[in-house]
């Protein structure tokens, strides 16, 4: 089938096509968080099922993360040099395979691995769907197409936890694994159908250029590489959450898994509220800004739910304060991806990769020491949130240094 061309211009491109490549690039972008959120519900039955420790079980998300991390750093080169379609298919197919092998796995050595591979194969819709955003777009319509995309991508997290909750009412952990088989095989299906290619012959990488010499030459750009542990170290205090909430809230305040779904929804609307609002925002205070400011906000939170715990405010005293640390993290998501890939847009594959890989590895690395914390309490959880962001704010002045990052039109 031949799927109509897409102008390299974004004033070339028609408003309904434009929509299209809104939904489709966010169900394909939403392929990793849907991996990973879909079964949270059902971790502390993992759990019990396998006979393993909660810091065990949170080693099923770190292993789809460490997943998701390498397969960008494979998939977004390659994708500079062959284009955007194949590989963005290739991996969606691979996503499917590990899908059906974790449905079928007993083990957790097992599932391990094909969670892994998972993420290795959801890899391809995170970091090709973000690179042919950047084919198209620059500039602030960047940014606003970013925020577009976040908001399709935005649904995953609300929806995902509230499906698998309910799904678990008819089928056990290792079902929800067959939905994601189906997911991902729509994501191909809709890869070739759907989508059109963005990067031509003329603009790909030559043959003769490196991965490591692409790689280089993104990591030169100093506000690059500090826009880089932002991410990744903003990423990874939301990922301290997605690791401990399902023991916080449903061992230590006692929600079933419906009613955690429900406030993992409720939860995850903030980080849609603050993608959106940011986007509004970003033309009058500059993506830069809007950084500082909701780093600094994210961990006022944080350490608010510190307090509020050993104060022993209970289940309100943790959620309030969460809720607004999530919301404040959608801020930073497409002003982050924008400012980090505005000067990139002839490696943008490579440069999302970098971008995606610190996102998920750091996240990878960080989220197991919540559970050798404990989770007997949510400060674990918070203060692991805390030093995050703490990290993050000092990336931000230290090497990117808002000042010195030049205006977005």
């Amino acid at each position: 089938m031949t799927v109509p061309g897409t102008p390299s211009r974004p004033a070339e491109l028609p408003r309904r096509r434009k929509l299209l490549y809104v939904v489709v690039l966010g169900m394909l972008t939403a392929l990793g968080p849907f991996t990973i959120d879909l079964y949270l519900p059902a971790i502390p039955a993992l759990r019990d099922d396998l006979d393993i420790t909660e810091a065990a079980a949170q080693l099923t998300l770190t292993g789809a993360i460490f997943g998701l991390a390498a397969g960008q750093l494979v998939v977004g080169p390659l994708s500079d040099r062959v284009g955007r379609r194949f590989p963005l298919v290739a991996a969606a197919l691979l996503h499917v395979a590990a899908s059906v092998g974790a449905s079928m796995s007993d083990e957790l050595g097992v599932l391990m691995v094909f969670r892994v591979l998972q993420g290795f194969g959801a890899a391809g819709g995170s970091v090709v769907a973000i690179a042919m955003v950047r084919d198209m777009f620059s500039g602030l319509r960047l940014v606003k197409m970013m925020s577009y995309v976040a908001l399709v991508n935005g649904m995953a997290p609300i929806f995902a936890p509230v499906i698998g909750s309910q799904l678990l009412l008819v089928m056990d952990w290792q079902g929800l694994f067959a939905i994601l088989a189906v997911y991902g095989a729509a994501a191909a299906v809709a890869g070739v159908l759907l989508l059109a290619e963005t990067l031509p012959p003329e603009r790909r990488q030559a043959a003769g250029t490196s991965v490591l010499t692409r790689y280089a030459a993104v990591l030169r750009d100093r506000i690059f590489v500090g826009l880089l542990l932002v991410g990744g170290f903003n990423f990874s205090a939301l990922f301290s959450y997605l690791s401990a909430s399902p023991f916080v809230f449903q061992d230590l305040y006692g929600l079933t898994e419906q009613q955690y779904g429900f406030l993992f929804m409720v939860n995850s609307l903030g980080i849609v509220a603050g993608v959106q609002t940011s986007a509004r925002l970003v033309r009058r205070f500059g993506a830069q800004w809007i950084i500082a400011a909701a780093t600094a906000a994210q961990l006022v939170f944080a350490a608010a739910i510190i307090v509020n715990d050993q104060l022993g405010l209970g289940f309100w005293g943790t959620a309030v304060p969460l809720w607004l640390f999530i919301c404040a993290t959608g801020f930073n998501f497409p002003c982050i991806q924008a400012l980090a890939l505005h000067r990139h847009g002839a490696r943008a594959g490579t440069a999302a990769a970098l971008l995606g890989a610190a996102t998920f590895g750091f996240s990878g690395a960080i989220s197991p020491v919540v559970g050798l914390l404990g989770v007997g309490s949510a400060t674990p959880m918070a203060s692991v949130m805390a030093g995050c962001i703490a990290l993050a704010i000092g990336a931000l002045w230290l090497i990117v240094r808002p000042r010195t990052v030049p205006v977005m039109d």
